[in-house]
């Protein structure tokens, strides 16, 4: 008889009441077979899942579902003690005879065999799972798949989402559902600024020394975009952002303790569009964190932020000496500039010329199959740009977006 009671490491499980009333129906209990398969399909609907609806939610909730396991691989850098493996494996033998069960014989419902839901799964966290989970024979070879999924994905919101917000209230990191899906070959131009910030970024995954980055230029030239992208390259080499505001600096001594516990994952901390007035004191945080702090800032984060000034914090007349009543002006203009100099990479954008803007209007648009005659690109992007703020990535963006609705209402 089955009885995840049994189970060591994973009874967790039991906590949902899902797979406590399946429970319940393995081990001879009267449980109503029809609710309980309205609530497998309720599960499958919600998350997405497909397949054998009994094997696949079962799976879907040990990798998202935290346990002692997925706690010991991100505390300890991805390791697992020997005992811990044990019991693991004890566990995985015992739910792989779940796994193999057909919902058409135990609930009497066919549909829940090979269940297809209105809204699939995309998950590549859970799909590299699924596949890796139908090559392993033994049941170390299965235990070892989570473990690698643990190791390079985590588990619960940490294998679901790329990119985190802070919540000030819960002191909690917050998943972004919607983040954006782009890449660096998406990205039109710019082709040195990327190698850098890729370059950087590999080093630190990679665990080789790298530095914190500091994207400063014109609007609309895509410093966001490409940190966003970067994130999603490594995102299955343990890769994940976090993006705070200006006024949750603050906070950054608790965030950076937080992400010091998630030892096998890697984190940009990300700060979009910085900077500072001459009042505003966040700054002095950020410059803590950077170096120079009472504690030391986790091998596994980095800050990359993203400015339209060089210099992060603003400098008035009054600090260049124009009815300066400061004695100590030297220092204080030092003071301005060296909250950008503790990043250790800068890396430029300037706007693009006019043949730049071009060819990024005509990269963009051959991704959507759309190619112009070169006068015609000439002519209509180039009425966009002097009838909006310029030439920039943005514009040309904005541009295509126009130009495709136009074709597309014909």
């Amino acid at each position: 008889m089955l009885d995840l009671h049994n189970l060591l490491v994973c009874h967790h499980l039991l906590d949902d009441k899902t797979i406590e009333d399946f429970n319940k129906l393995m081990g001879g209990a009267s449980v109503n077979k029809g609710k309980l398969a309205a609530q497998f399909i309720e599960q499958a609907e919600k998350l997405g899942l497909s397949g054998n609806i009994i094997k696949v939610y079962i799976l879907y909730m040990l990798a998202h579902k935290n346990n002692c396991v997925s706690y010991a691989v991100e505390s300890s850098g991805g390791k697992i003690g020997t005992s811990l493996y044990k019991a693991f494996c004890h566990d995985i033998d015992i739910l792989s005879k779940l796994l193999v069960l057909k919902p058409s014989i135990v609930l009497g419902c066919e549909y829940l065999d090979d269940y297809e839901p209105t809204v699939k799964n995309v998950s590549a966290a859970f799909k590299t799972l699924e596949e890796n989970l139908l090559t392993a024979k033994t049941v170390e070879e299965k235990a070892d798949a989570f473990i690698e999924y643990y190791r390079t994905y985590g588990s619960g919101d940490m294998a679901d989402y790329r990119a985190f917000r802070w919540s000030n209230s819960d002191e909690e990191l917050v998943g972004i559902k919607y983040f954006e899906a782009m890449s660096l070959d998406e990205l039109i131009g710019y082709e040195q600024q990327k190698q850098q910030l890729n370059d950087n970024t590999l080093a630190f995954v990679e665990g080789k020394p790298a530095n914190n980055v500091l994207l400063v230029g014109a609007r609309g030239t895509g410093k966001s975009s490409g940190v966003k992208a970067v994130v999603n390259s490594f995102f299955d080499k343990g890769l994940r952002l976090v993006q705070l505001t200006k006024d949750q600096l603050i906070a950054l001594p608790i965030i950076m303790e937080r992400l010091r516990t998630y030892s096998s994952k890697k984190f940009i901390i990300f700060l979009d569009d910085l900077s500072f007035e001459e009042f505003e004191v966040e700054y002095k945080y950020l410059k803590s964190a950077i170096e120079g702090g009472a504690s030391a800032k986790p091998e596994n984060v980095l800050i990359y932020a993203t400015s339209n000034r060089r210099h992060l914090i603003k400098e008035s007349y009054k600090n260049r000496g124009v009815d300066d009543d400061d004695m100590h002006r030297n220092d204080t203009l030092n003071e301005t500039i060296s909250l950008s100099d503790r990043f250790g990479l800068i890396i430029n954008y300037l706007s693009p010329n006019q043949q730049e803007y071009l060819d990024i209007v005509d990269g963009l648009l051959r991704q959507h199959g759309v190619v112009l005659d070169k006068e015609e690109l000439r002519i209509k992007a180039g009425a966009w740009a002097q009838e909006h703020s310029g030439r920039s990535g943005r514009i040309a963006q904005q541009f295509v977006t126009y130009y495709l609705g136009q074709i597309y209402n014909k």
